[in-house]
């Protein structure tokens, strides 16, 4: 057992934590700020395991602080409220995803982009507007600001709800700012994994022609019948993708993992647009001449912004949009991150906290 030496608040915590770059994960004593005038506080039922959280223990992105309470896929219901929080009341089912603070006052949090604020504060791993730092929902409890808390509409399962605070609002925040989301258009999705498996949902739910672009050809009836997906290439095969060249108005690519752009742009028709939304350790070589003879664009997408992230959650709930999970308890947590390292996972770990994290 292992405890938070530094910044001290008053209402106890407990949770699981990463002391150093090995990863694994022990449980954790340490402390949370009281509850604010501003503040939500809930007890955690659920939290996703992102793989942004496996980068983060291992400090593969150099940034990494310790001991770190992973956790940004957070859901649970609101057991206290400050005298000034207005949205929510005790007993509502809330989540919290990937940010907890921005500076409010620049103009990317004053277009409801708190996502982008220069400022932004990381839900775990970052420093707090009062100098702590902030842990994830691999623990008991959350107290946050009532901005960055969103409403789980009641016919979502907080189970299947909770990675759509990290996976769902990434790739729905993608689809919908590059005009991917247009019935009839043809958009491709680059894996089938925790990203891509919702970004096919969302698309589909929009009413959109779908292709999943993937290196396992096992995936394709899972894609097909399961997720509905319109046809699936196998990327590894150069005629399928050949007879698919120019066929795409855009493209998701939800892979963390190095990979070559160039026979994705191939891919897109004049004008087509390569979204990135993965995040891959070492930097993707770009090729420009078919972008220029193609007028096509290779962009990124990070998150969304809280207005967004509720606007996610609720045409979620309008067409029974959640995530494919395996839940798991708590203390399975090391075992889940090595299942992940090796993408042995059907589609997103979702931690029962609520019924197995037992503090000692």
């Amino acid at each position: 057992m292992v405890k938070s030496q530094e910044h001290e608040h008053p209402k106890k915590a407990f949770g699981w934590a990463a002391r150093d770059s090995s990863g694994v994960l022990a449980p954790f004593n340490f402390s949370r700020r009281e509850t604010g005038e501003k503040d939500v506080a809930f007890k955690v039922l659920y939290c996703g395991i992102c793989h942004t959280d496996l980068h983060m223990v291992k400090n593969d992105w150099g940034f990494s602080t310790y001991p770190l309470v992973p956790g940004h896929e957070i859901v649970g219901v609101v057991t206290e409220v400050g005298s000034k929080v207005e949205k929510f009341k005790v007993g509502d089912k809330v989540g919290v995803g990937c940010v907890v603070g921005s500076c409010q006052s620049c103009d990317n949090c004053a277009n409801n982009l708190e996502n982008y604020c220069p400022k932004y504060i990381l839900t775990y791993g970052a420093k707090y507007h009062d100098g702590t730092i902030t842990y994830g929902g691999y623990s008991d409890f959350m107290v946050a600001d009532e901005h960055f808390v969103i409403r789980v509409p009641d016919n979502l399962p907080l189970d299947g709800a909770a990675p759509l605070l990290c996976a769902g609002i990434t790739t729905y925040s993608a689809l919908r700012y590059y005009g991917l989301d247009k019935p009839g258009m043809h958009v491709g999705v680059v894996g089938l994994g925790g990203l891509g498996h919702v970004a096919v949902k969302f698309a589909k739910a929009g009413g959109v022609r779908v292709t999943v672009i993937s290196t396992s050809p096992n995936k394709k009836k899972e894609a097909i019948e399961h997720l509905r997906a319109d046809s699936f290439l196998v990327s590894r095969d150069q005629d399928q993708m050949q007879a698919a060249v120019g066929t795409m108005d855009g493209i998701i690519d939800t892979v963390s993992a190095v990979h070559p752009l160039l026979p994705l742009i191939a891919l897109l028709k004049s004008n087509g647009k390569l979204v990135m939304v993965g995040a891959p350790e070492k930097p993707l070589e770009l090729p420009v001449f078919p972008l220029l003879m193609g007028r096509k664009m290779v962009a990124g997408s990070n998150i969304g912004g809280m207005k967004e992230t509720q606007e996610m959650i609720d045409f979620a709930a309008k067409h029974n949009i959640t995530a494919q999970v395996e839940v798991i308890p708590i203390d399975y947590l090391n075992t889940a991150m090595e299942r992940l390292a090796k993408t042995d996972v059907k589609y997103r770990f979702v931690i029962d906290v609520g019924n197995t994290l037992k503090s000692s």
